[in-house]
């Protein structure tokens, strides 16, 4: 189902980490994201055309900074080094990196050789951004500088003969202009390149992979109604048909009137095998005074499999569990010895012990709107496939502190005024993500001429091209007061509204 041609991301702790990945998989070559510590042999292994260093915020000088083996460099395979990836390389081969008199972060005019095959077709000033305090002073033997801004002397490098190259700013955020070229042409024209990641061919090669690898096995998938869970049923489907079998396990912490959406669509619509397990009190039971998110998604991650497990003891014999795990899901669960920034329901939530004989994530490779593509190819229709993306967790991760059924009812009423209201301003293709978050914080208000006591419902709206970085919305005023007038006036026990207008990063799109 992967490309025969494969760019290897080293992950040294960036906060771009998987935007480098996808931008790769833009330019039609499959990335794979590994931990910066990868074995040689197991570089060997994957046989990749290429490596990526990643940035990351440590200085290569710290005892403790994450470092590769130097044996990479003596592989034959191109490497590009990216911000710390550059530093790293210059210091393991003998270079200088240095602290900067003065920090470079923002858009910067960068100063470059066109003559580069890693800057082909570029004009000599061009516009990268720069984030770093350390610098390199001087190049390792064998290299020459390719690129310098007012401050940073050496701001690209390369060794043309062994295919070494380094850039000081990020080619994969928005802010750089043409920086996808950048890394187009370290994959076409330093990697030798074809280009035949397609999401075409992922979708009908997937299916004859599935087909060939269940049989007539029984299938049980765990569906969310989610973009990711619904891609994957309907992948499932097309290829072992009625042996398949969804569990729409309906939790309680799904959007208003969302569970019955999600039974007709599949049941009716796909003609899919379909069982709806109604749990909320199992649930509720189980999260009840608990406060800390990651305890809450390993909760409910246990749950959602404990169920599964009973139910598929009621249908008789079933050899495989399906999840809409994807990439990113992967990747912020935690890789080797990378931070974990959150852990998903569907990867770091698992219990120990599964009582199935495997379990098949088809998306687990794909980025979100890779996943998109592959439900536009199936024939899932556009309202389904570009819904709004909902977490695994549910409105469990969107309550902040502990769950109780009245505060549900409160986010499901306001949450739907706000999407409502998007709906009708037409901003809904404009926006990638909204919602609203119930907060822990009450404050004091007038209702009628009365004092109130009640909580604080957050808005939050993202505009993002890949879900890994993104900009708050700009939503119009007039289209907030509208959205503030009516949770404040037809939801009990809110008596304020709040607008986050936080990006990523730092912030997480969602809350927890």
């Amino acid at each position: 189902m992967k490309s025969n041609e494969l760019i290897l991301i080293l992950d040294f702790g960036g906060q771009y980490n998987q935007l480098i990945a996808r931008r790769v998989r833009e330019c039609n070559v499959y990335s794979e994201v590994v931990p910066y510590h990868i074995s040689i042999e197991k570089i060997k292994e994957k046989n990749p055309k290429g490596i990526i260093f990643t940035g990351g915020p440590a200085s290569v000088y710290n005892e403790e900074s994450p470092m590769c083996d130097k044996a990479i460099f003596e592989l034959g395979i191109p490497i590009l080094g990216i911000c710390y990836g550059m530093q790293l390389m210059t210091h393991l081969l003998g270079g200088t990196v240095s602290k900067a008199n003065k920090r470079e972060y923002g858009a910067t005019s960068v100063c470059i050789t066109p003559s580069s095959p890693l800057f082909n077709g570029f004009q000599e000033i061009n516009t990268f951004l720069m984030s770093h305090t350390d610098f390199v002073e001087k190049v390792p033997e064998g290299f020459s500088a390719i690129g310098n801004t007012d401050h940073c002397p050496i701001a690209a490098m390369q060794n043309e003969n062994k295919k070494l190259y380094g850039i000081q700013f990020h080619p994969e955020v928005n802010l750089s202009e043409n920086g996808t070229q950048v890394i187009s042409n370290f994959l076409y024209q330093i990697c030798g390149c074809k280009g035949d990641w397609k999401m075409s061919s992922f979708t009908k090669d997937s299916i004859v992979a599935l087909r060939e690898k269940i049989g007539d096995k029984k299938v049980l998938c765990a569906l969310s109604g989610g973009v990711d869970s619904s891609v994957a049923a309907v992948l499932l489907h097309k290829a072992v048909g009625k042996n398949l079998t969804c569990i729409f396990l309906d939790h309680g912490l799904l959007r208003k009137n969302e569970g019955d959406e999600v039974e007709n669509i599949f049941r009716n619509q796909f003609d899919i095998n379909l069982i709806r397990v109604n749990v909320q009190d199992r649930f509720l039971s189980k999260l009840s005074g608990i406060i800390d998110p990651e305890q809450k998604r390993k909760i409910i991650g246990e749950e959602f499999i404990r169920v599964f497990e009973e139910e598929a003891k009621k249908i008789g014999a079933v050899d495989f569990l399906v999840q809409g795990t994807i990439y990113p899901d992967v990747i912020e669960s935690g890789l080797g010895k990378g931070a974990v920034i959150k852990s998903h329901h569907n990867v770091g939530g698992l219990p120990d012990h599964v009582d199935f004989k495997e379990i098949v994530e088809p998306l687990r490779d794909l980025f979100k709107d890779e996943v998109r593509k592959v439900g536009l190819e199936l024939g899932i229709p556009e309202n389904l496939v570009f819904r709004q993306p909902f977490p695994g967790p549910g409105l469990a991760i969107r309550i902040i502190g502990d769950i109780t059924e009245d505060k549900l009812n409160i986010l499901k009423d306001a949450d739907l005024i706000f999407r409502e209201e998007v709906e009708k301003a037409n901003l809904g293709k404009s926006i990638n993500q909204y919602f609203a978050v119930l907060t822990n914080l009450k404050s004091v208000g007038v209702m009628g001429d009365e004092r109130t006591y009640d909580y604080t419902v957050a808005l939050r709206a993202v505009e993002t091209t890949d879900f890994m970085t993104g900009v708050w919305s700009k939503i119009p005023y007039e289209v907030l007061e509208k959205v503030s007038s009516r949770i404040v006036n037809e939801v009990k026990h809110v008596n304020r509204v709040v607008y986050d207008i936080t990006s990523k990063p730092p912030a997480t799109i969602e809350w927890e």
